[in-house]
């Protein structure tokens, strides 16, 4: 890949890495930010961390990077709060901007702009909480998610067999109990696949066995529940279909710097059983994190992505 890396900025650069924040997903986020701000001191930038606060816009007044490295996931970092809160300030930051932000954490407004671009996704609807006490919004097996968070949070896959009960029990612990509405999908069984975009280029294609369960938030962070397969062992058209798919979710959406779009692939249906799931715009950066290995995969270090996605940030 001889054009992994645009040659190095003419100038070091002062970073502020933002991470932490008080989302789920605070935990994840320390990790990609300190992951990504040392990366950035190895390259010779100097480098301000941030563990985001309310009064996170008063600190970086004061600190006055030349580019802020966004690392935070989920709310507000990941749904557009905090690209705004950049905008208004006009400082420069890495992956996707206000709009693009406020579209792709939203499952909804997702299809709404991938499905018309003729990338599949698995038929749904939204659905108050309290209804699903009283009836299924859905044949059995079925999936419940919140519509706006990141990292499958919230995710519950309804069977025959489970044990929330049917009809689904007030007292039985689930999204439910968090979220006013949530997404129905009907369940896509299958395999877990996943491709990392940088720049303009689509890397490769990940599967994602885990070893109980579903790929849920605890078996993406936690060492050894989830065996990664990379490349993966698919036909070549699913392969080159994973590809043109994220590159093109990428693209519709208009992200910047990295995402990565997930996909369930029933594969007894061959392509015909191929759905993205999402777009990620904010995805993890920490050591067991998809997009560095996809870059490793592709011959990318880990210094040389996130010196990749400083300089998008820049243009």
């Amino acid at each position: 890949m001889s054009d992994k890396l645009p040659e190095k900025l003419p100038e070091k650069l002062h970073v502020a890495v933002l991470m932490g924040g008080w989302s789920a997903e605070r935990e994840v986020s320390l990790m990609s930010g300190n992951d990504v701000a040392a990366a950035l001191e190895k390259n010779g930038h100097k480098v301000t961390r941030i563990d985001m606060d309310r009064n996170v816009a008063m600190v970086l007044d004061g600190v006055k990077p030349d580019v802020v490295f966004n690392a935070l996931h989920g709310c507000p970092g990941e749904d557009g709060t905090v690209q705004g809160m950049l905008d208004l300030m006009q400082i420069p930051y890495t992956h996707s901007g206000l709009v693009t932000s406020v579209i792709a954490i939203d499952k909804e407004l997702t299809k709404q702009q991938l499905v018309p671009a003729g990338i599949p996704m698995p038929d749904g609807k939204m659905v108050k909480s309290k209804d699903i006490f009283e009836a299924d919004p859905l044949p059995r097996p079925y999936v419940l998610k919140p519509v706006n968070e990141g990292s499958s949070v919230g995710v519950a896959i309804v069977t025959d067999q489970g044990n929330y009960g049917n009809p689904i029990g007030r007292d039985v612990s689930g999204p439910w109990q968090e979220f006013d509405e949530l997404l129905a999908e009907p369940f896509i069984k299958g395999r877990e696949l996943t491709t990392a975009v940088v720049g303009s280029k689509a890397l490769c294609v990940t599967e994602l066995r885990t070893k109980a369960g579903f790929y849920d938030y605890d078996a993406k962070y936690t060492e050894g529940l989830t065996e990664h397969i990379c490349p993966a062992e698919i036909p070549a058209d699913i392969e080159k279909l994973c590809l043109d798919y994220a590159l093109r979710a990428h693209q519709v959406l208009g992200c910047k710097g990295t995402s990565r779009t997930d996909y369930r692939w029933d594969d007894e249906l061959d392509a015909d059983g191929l759905f993205v799931l999402e777009t990620n715009t904010q995805p993890g950066m920490t050591p067991l994190s998809l997009v560095p290995e996809q870059a490793r995969q592709m011959g990318i270090s880990y210094e040389e992505l996130v010196e990749m996605i400083v300089r998008e940030a820049l243009k």
